[in-house]
């Protein structure tokens, strides 16, 4: 399939500025592969379709204050730097982005902090936008974390943050309530909807969870620039996949329950450590597998997701999952009906 045939018109005023008021009561489009109909619910409808033996796979990534505000030396120059991941603990050493990029060379010091309590050092220049970082600090590592931790803003999406600036809420909101290992620069949105209550009353009906974690990177957001998608490089993210966790997905798949993967990581995730026979396998490494239509999906039978941008990667997911025909109906349907699109928007069950 071609770059081009993802687009859709999605009036800006569709895009969801903020998160629901409470998360289970996003709106719910529920689109049926089998009859391709189209119905319209709210987010907790979804204990209608699942029960005893039932499993939602879920990433439990959890996003860090990646988005550091600092100077540059002498100039004072105002520097944006994104942290993207740690290379090597001990030393200190970050793979990050910078802007503007052009105002940085190797060997310029960078400060940030009102005091300038954390100062790095660019170390190397690896792309036009990318580079190394090297933090100057001598504490323990914690201590380390903590400055990063205390200094760094939450990476709302950019497309968020031309509409709006970063606020206290976000750092709460923009993370699922289940989120564990950190690591993430981007939500996996779809669990946003998830409640505690909710989940409680999953558990309760007899519904399992298993989980796994894929770090979300950045490259859920950067844009494709090439029309045949056979030829889109996915950069790779961080996997990992526990046995234990691996096993309760296989039992509802042994016992022939439903398996709902729970976004378009959770997707990308168990497709990346499926078995010949069609089961999850234990997973540590990276991946960088790129889904897009035409594509056969093993593990699920249903799939919950958000109302992704055009032409983005997670779009294409969707579309291998429900069809392209139908999902471009339903987005068609879904700007129709003002549905709140991208990371804070409404959600979709796909069965």
């Amino acid at each position: 399939m071609k770059l081009s045939q993802f687009r859709y018109h999605l009036p800006n005023e569709l895009i969801a500025l903020h998160p629901a008021e409470n998360r289970d009561e996003s709106r719910l489009m529920v689109l049926d592969r089998k009859t391709q109909t189209i119905e319209h619910k709210t987010f907790k409808d979804i204990l209608n379709y699942y029960g005893e033996g039932d499993v939602f796979v879920l990433n439990n990534t959890k996003v860090f204050p990646a988005l550091l505000l600092g100077e540059k030396e002498k100039t004072g120059a105002k520097i944006t730097v994104f942290l993207l991941r740690e290379l090597n603990s001990e030393a200190r050493l970050w793979d990050v982005l910078v802007d503007p990029a052009r105002k940085i060379r190797i060997g310029n010091k960078l400060y940030f902090g009102d005091d300038d309590s954390l100062v790095a050092e660019v170390i190397d220049n690896t792309t036009s936008r990318g580079r190394t970082l090297r933090f100057l600090f001598d504490g323990p590592y914690s201590e380390f974390k903590r400055t990063i931790e205390s200094l760094g803003r939450t990476p709302l999406p950019e497309e968020l943050q031309r509409l709006r600036d970063i606020e206290p809420d976000d750092k709460e909101r923009y993370q699922t309530i289940y989120a564990k290992n950190e690591g993430a620069v981007a939500v996996p949105s779809a669990g946003l909807h998830f409640s505690r209550q909710l989940m409680k009353r999953l558990e309760l009906s007899g519904v399992n969870f298993a989980e796994v974690t894929l770090h979300a990177g950045l490259g859920n957001f950067r844009a494709i620039d090439v029309e045949d998608l056979t030829k889109y490089k996915m950069d790779s993210e961080e996997l990992l996949i526990e046995e234990e966790q691996a096993n309760i997905v296989n039992r509802s798949i042994e016992a022939r329950k439903q398996v709902c993967v729970v976004g378009t990581t959770t997707m990308k995730a168990v497709e990346s450590s499926v078995t010949i026979s069609g089961q999850v396998k234990p997973y540590s490494g990276w991946s960088n597998k790129f889904i897009f239509p035409p594509y056969e999906f093993s593990i699920a039978t249903s799939m919950i997701t958000n109302l992704h941008m055009p032409q983005s990667p997670m779009m294409m997911m969707v579309a291998a999952y429900a069809g392209y025909d139908l999902l471009m109906k339903a987005y068609k349907e879904a700007v129709a009906q003002k549905y709140r699109f991208f990371t804070y928007g409404d959600a979709m069950l796909i069965l």
